[in-house]
């Protein structure tokens, strides 16, 4: 955070990510539309299919179509039923979703359970599970890889004013019959600040202070992000100061595996949220040394994985 304008306001770096999370800001957000990639377009059904309160999903809903990810569409005599489909800005949203399966698959299952849903590849016609790659050599994308620059849309912006959603108290992952990597991922990271105190390690951020600093969090909420996210394995705390006594956070090989989620938020907010300006940041894949942006592929053909060519069983 830098200081305030004359007018009082607080400034925030420019950031995708966090452009990205303005919009699916939590886990009811992301698991609606997880629903609609599997087919769910209906009010009763998502609630039905979520247990999640009817005031909650109006008022998800009306952010997702305020957002352009979805459309909504009369249908029945009445006029007063709607259906919610997604535009181009919310399909293309896809490879998020897959890497957060991915990462709850590979960290979250117990060691004898199978992953609660399964991938067909409808293009090359085999089950697969997907890589999150370099678009320009193809390899799998490794934190200790990829530098970064400023881009052209690097800055500083005003945060902005609204109401962030709560977590919810009841595990996502357990909302339906059968346990969901996506649900179970979002139990952990399925919150702006949880999800912003990770970005903040992938810049090399250790400390309390700093962390505070660059974000401009409550003190509190900041304490218990970084606690759930030492309880769930994700980072790990080590005293670098006995007198005071001072922490370090650190990622675990867990923490730093979401670093795949991470890079696909980063291409969906600079392909729809950037503006004229251009991306905020530029990624470099020193393995092939040229600039980059992560994609999603079959683990089979290595094609890019797109919704409308993906079935699955499951759930």
């Amino acid at each position: 955070m830098v200081p305030g304008d004359r007018a009082g306001v607080s400034k925030f770096r420019n950031c995708s990510v966090a452009r990205t999370l303005d919009i699916i800001e939590d886990g009811w957000t992301f698991l609606i539309l997880r629903e609609v990639f599997f087919g769910v377009h209906r009010f009763e059904r998502f609630r039905g299919n979520l247990e999640i309160p009817r005031a909650t999903l109006a008022e998800r809903l009306r952010r997702l179509v305020e957002g352009g990810l979805l459309k909504r569409t009369v249908y029945g005599g009445s006029g007063k039923r709607f259906e919610y489909h997604f535009t181009r800005q919310g399909v293309e949203l896809y490879p998020v979703m897959l890497a957060l399966l991915k990462w709850g698959d590979d960290w979250l299952l117990e060691p004898h359970e199978s992953p609660p849903l399964t991938l067909f590849h409808k293009k090359c016609g085999h089950w697969t599970r997907c890589r999150i790659v370099c678009s320009e050599c193809g390899e799998e994308i490794d934190l200790r890889e990829v530098t970064y620059r400023d881009g052209p849309g690097a800055g500083w912006d005003a945060e902005p004013a609204r109401t962030r959603n709560r977590r919810s108290g009841k595990p996502l992952g357990v909302r339906l019959n059968q346990g969901c990597s996506v649900g179970r991922s979002l139990d952990i990271i399925g919150d702006r600040w949880t999800f912003m105190v990770m970005r903040e390690t992938f810049f090399g951020i250790r400390r309390y202070d700093a962390f505070q600093r660059n974000l401009g969090v409550a003190t509190n909420m900041l304490s218990n992000r970084l606690q759930v996210l030492v309880d769930h394995g994700l980072l790990r705390r080590e005293v670098y100061r006995e007198k005071p006594r001072r922490h370090e956070y650190r990622q675990t090989p867990m923490g730093a595996d979401l670093y795949g989620a991470y890079l696909t938020m980063i291409a969906w907010g600079d392909r729809w949220l950037a503006g004229e300006r251009g991306p905020p940041l530029v990624l470099t894949h020193r393995r092939c040394g040229k600039d980059f942006t992560a994609e999603v592929v079959c683990g089979v053909c290595n094609e890019r994985l797109n919704a409308w060519e993906v079935g699955g069983v499951g759930f």
